[in-house]
């Protein structure tokens, strides 16, 4: 900490306000309640309903709004200083006025979300950052205290910084998203161009099997001694993952596999919701049993190659189709019909495995892309901690 700056404690500078809200204002909608304090942003988040059997509290435009159980997390916000209404908020939040005549609300709001602050919650509450902060253990905390000129200088320096950061991450996810589409693009140019050379056959014409999990609810068990219940989130990288699996009982894999058994070589599809369209290449002998929203298709091995499928699934070609298909408004979905209608270019297997190396290449680098990208994201969660910190001990 700067040798020029005072320390004073939270009490000095920060009056906790005392004031409950009216029941009938906020029964009648004229005072909403928070529902919730983002832990990344701070932003106040607003119930749809009313209803509350939660003593509450009055926070009133410009009050700085501290959660007592996730403040160590970043859940701390400012009420809008323009605002024209108060908020309610339960009694595990507590509401604070600053003294603007010694600080500048925004600097604690930075200050109160930093690890610098959770290191004085560590060092000064009884409890640490595990013990509900309430006000009698916030206010004595002692907070470094630049002057007012400072203070502002110090937290358009912040937010300088965290808007540079804020763009590296917005610029990151852009790459990987139109990385994601490019390969697709790709994908549907070379299905296209085969479609054009080889005869094209709808995907049912070349399965054993196209269905879908069971549609009922089924028994998990409370540990691992069971068989693996695969759904859409085991999925997401084109290979069957059995991380963060459930399991059900074996009595009930044999009852939902009776009519056909996952295996080697066959192809997982999901075909509902806001995941639909992700194909996943069954690498593995073991056995498991797999949710309602996944189709299996079970290409007929000495035609179609289960990786060739897994391609065509995935590029623009069968997404297009696929999005003009989906059935539903709420929760969209593809049903099994169309699935079988899908249109597949066929060349011999020999090339369609020359195919497959040649996007499975393409992939790869894809994928490097994507895990050096997830590198920077790490990094970039890092930073503005890191400037934080700086910002606090006087070095920004």
């Amino acid at each position: 900490m700067s040798a020029a700056w005072s320390t004073v404690a939270l009490g000095d500078i920060l009056t906790e306000r005392r004031e409950t809200p009216s029941e009938i204002d906020i029964l009648s909608g004229e005072i909403r309640i928070v529902d919730k304090v983002s832990f990344n942003d701070g932003r106040i988040h607003l119930r749809q309903s009313q209803e509350t059997k939660t003593g509450m509290i009055l926070v009133r435009p410009g009050d700085i709004l501290v959660s007592g159980i996730n403040a160590a997390k970043g859940a701390i916000a400012i009420h809008d200083a323009e605002a024209s209404e108060p908020l309610a908020a339960t009694i595990h939040y507590g509401a604070y006025h600053a003294d603007e005549s010694r600080t500048f609300p925004k600097f604690l709001w930075w200050l109160l979300r930093s690890n610098f602050f959770r290191d004085l919650l560590s060092r000064h509450v009884p409890g640490g950052i595990k013990t509900e902060l309430k006000s009698k253990r916030l206010m004595p905390i002692p907070i470094p205290l630049p002057s007012l000129d400072e203070q502002c200088r110090i937290v358009a320096r912040i937010e300088e910084l965290a808007a540079k950061v804020e763009e590296a991450r917005e610029l990151r996810l852009l790459a990987t998203e139109e990385a994601g589409a490019l390969l697709s693009s790709y994908l549907g140019a070379t299905f296209r161009k085969l479609a054009t050379q080889h005869p094209v056959h709808p995907l049912g014409e070349l399965s054993s099997h196209i269905i879908d999990g069971p549609h009922q609810t089924p028994t998990y068990l409370p540990d691992l001694d069971g068989v693996p219940f695969v759904t859409v989130r085991n999925m997401v990288t084109g290979r069957l993952s059995f991380d963060n699996l459930k399991y059900i009982s074996r009595e009930d894999h044999q009852e939902f596999t009776r009519r056909c058994r996952a295996e080697r070589g066959d192809v997982l599809y999901s075909k509902d919701g806001a995941t639909k369209g992700r194909p996943c290449i069954v690498d593995t002998d073991a056995e498991f049993s797999f949710f309602v929203s996944v189709a299996l298709i079970k290409p007929l091995r000495d035609r179609l190659d289960g990786r060739y499928l897994t391609h065509l699934l995935n590029s623009s070609w069968i997404k297009d189709r696929m999005i003009d298909k989906s059935r539903g408004d709420m929760i969209p979905h593809i049903v099994l019909r169309e699935i079988r209608a899908f249109p597949v270019p066929l060349p011999s297997l020999e090339e369609q495995r020359r195919v497959v190396a040649e996007l499975d290449a393409l992939q790869s680098k894809l994928d490097s892309v994507k895990a050096l990208q997830a590198e920077t994201t790490a990094e970039l969660d890092a930073l503005l901690p890191a400037i934080l910190d700086k910002a606090f001990k006087g070095e920004l």
